[in-house]
């Protein structure tokens, strides 16, 4: 295996350029999630400059993407990018900054798709050494969801693509990290992520007769008391688990006691008996409102499922990092408590994220979704290598067995 790693990575370096100049067109021109129409097309006219790569569109109200080179039978493994980008304000004084005002690839979906375009234009050069199928999944809308709740994940599921796919592989941006150096986890490894949005309703009043009636903002401070204590009174701080309000919305006047308070917050978590638990004391604070002479409402929205890396497409992943890069340095623990939608897609096969370090040079750490996120591009090589590897290694094995 350590020969064909070899070629791999050889055949990855001969594309470094392309590499570059495919992350940096699409850093210049992001697209929102569900609007990638342009990137999309991009990428579709890059697949089917490739023998033998049959290219198709699952679903014509989404823009996601899906190629596949096949080779006789055999199992199939999926390879997932990322295609949207950010509502942010790009500060970068780089030549390929954003050219799209308030639009910035800051989250690294931009190198993700150029790492996965070249996986597959590498992958095509060993096509007959493979034995099955590997799918290219380029993918809408990995930040937000839609009227229905649904992520661009979800789409691919709903469209069927996965159905008859047995494992997938995926990477992300790592800023914390510097080039050579990739972080990996077991098991559950980013979040569950739920929405809560709460009402509290009083009957206001005058600012200089609060006595005169109840007030919604008074009950507010006990409401917010319970859910900043949940995660260490009533869930142990050992778990992984956080409730923030992030917007609050009140009043008009400085003399007028409003009527009611609205609030939104996020629930993260990483085991379902702790996103249970979450949810019902959630629910419990804004309860106490009623006891206080006030009324609530709270709806609670559920949305990306943690992310499940599978013990055996880690190992591979790892095994195929140590024959291509023996000098790295992997970093063995959770990725945190952001939300990703590859969790979708883990739930129904086996599936495996890592993170790949791409901090520049000299620079101190940068963190994703921030107006000055950029990485070294070294890292689009060592990605590229990665993945094709790890997909080869994968095929290999299930065709032994």
């Amino acid at each position: 295996m350590k020969e064909m790693e070899q070629q791999i990575f050889d055949e990855a370096k001969k594309i470094e350029a392309q590499l570059i100049h495919w992350r940096r067109h699409f850093h210049e021109y992001p697209e929102l999630s569900f609007k990638e129409w342009k990137t999309a097309l991009c990428v579709e006219e890059q697949l089917k400059s490739i023998p033998g790569m049959i290219v198709s569109r699952p679903n014509a109200i989404i823009p996601n993407v899906v190629g596949k080179l096949v080779n006789g039978t055999g199992p199939t493994i999926a390879i997932r990018a990322d295609m949207d980008a950010l509502p942010i304000q790009e500060e970068n004084d780089v030549v390929y900054a954003s050219k799209h005002r308030g639009i910035m690839h800051a989250c690294g979906h931009d190198a993700h798709t150029a790492i996965v375009l070249g996986v597959a234009k590498v992958v095509a050069q060993f096509r007959d050494e493979i034995q099955g199928t590997i799918m290219f999944l380029f993918q809408s809308a990995e930040e937000t969801t839609d009227e229905q709740n649904k992520s661009g994940a979800c789409y691919l599921l709903d469209d069927g693509v996965i159905d008859d796919v047995d494992a997938a592989i995926a990477l992300h941006m790592c800023p914390w990290l510097p080039v050579g150096h990739m972080q990996i986890h077991e098991g559950s490894s980013m979040a569950n992520v739920d929405v809560f949005e709460g009402t509290i309703r009083g009957s206001g009043g005058h600012g200089a007769y609060p006595h005169e009636g109840s007030d919604p903002i008074w009950m507010l401070q006990y409401v917010l008391s319970y859910l900043y204590s949940i995660p260490s009174r009533k869930i142990s701080p050992l778990e992984k688990a956080v409730v923030s309000v992030g917007e609050i919305q009140a009043g008009t006047s400085d003399n007028i006691i409003p009527t009611k308070v609205k609030l939104r917050g996020t629930i993260r978590s990483y085991e379902h008996d702790i996103r249970k638990c979450l949810t019902e004391e959630v629910t419990r604070a804004f309860a106490l409102v009623a006891a206080l002479g006030g009324e609530y409402d709270v709806q609670i929205t559920r949305n990306e499922p943690a992310l499940q890396n599978d013990s055996r497409l880690n190992q591979l992943i790892v095994s195929s990092i140590h024959d291509l890069f023996p000098q790295s340095h992997i970093h063995h623990q959770p990725f945190g408590l952001g939300g990703e939608d590859f969790g979708y897609i883990s739930e129904r096969i086996p599936s495996s994220m890592f993170f790949l370090g791409c901090q520049r040079e000299n620079e101190k750490k940068r963190e994703l979704h921030t107006p000055q996120f950029d990485i070294d591009e070294q890292c689009l090589v060592q990605g590229t290598s990665i993945l094709a590897a790890t997909a080869f290694r994968y095929l290999n094995e299930e065709g032994e067995k």
